[in-house]
């Protein structure tokens, strides 16, 4: 398995800027039923802080590759998953 941070998809979806608006599209429509709207956690783990636990590679792997069942493996485009990223950016870590 390649490096994340080498992969061709990980550099495309980085050198793109993410609008978070769209990506809490996104994520209402594709990720909230397992991760909650706030991402909070339900079946999904909690995905508030995230930031502070993986690097942008590390999400964008994760998201993409299905490699932690019952995680499905997601295909997205980069400029979508630039954008899910941004929004993800947006859940603080909870105090």
């Amino acid at each position: 398995m390649r490096s994340a941070g080498r992969d061709p998809y990980v550099i495309a979806t980085r050198s793109l800027s993410g609008d978070a608006e769209h990506g809490g599209l996104l994520f209402r429509i594709n990720c909230a039923g397992c991760h909650g709207i706030a991402g909070q956690g339900l079946v999904g783990p909690s995905l508030n802080g995230l930031e502070s636990r993986l690097n942008d590679p590390q999400i964008i792997q994760q998201v993409v590759s299905g490699q932690t069942p019952p995680m499905p493996r997601f295909e997205i485009e980069p400029q979508d998953m630039a954008d899910l990223l941004a929004h993800l950016k947006t859940f603080t870590t909870p105090e």
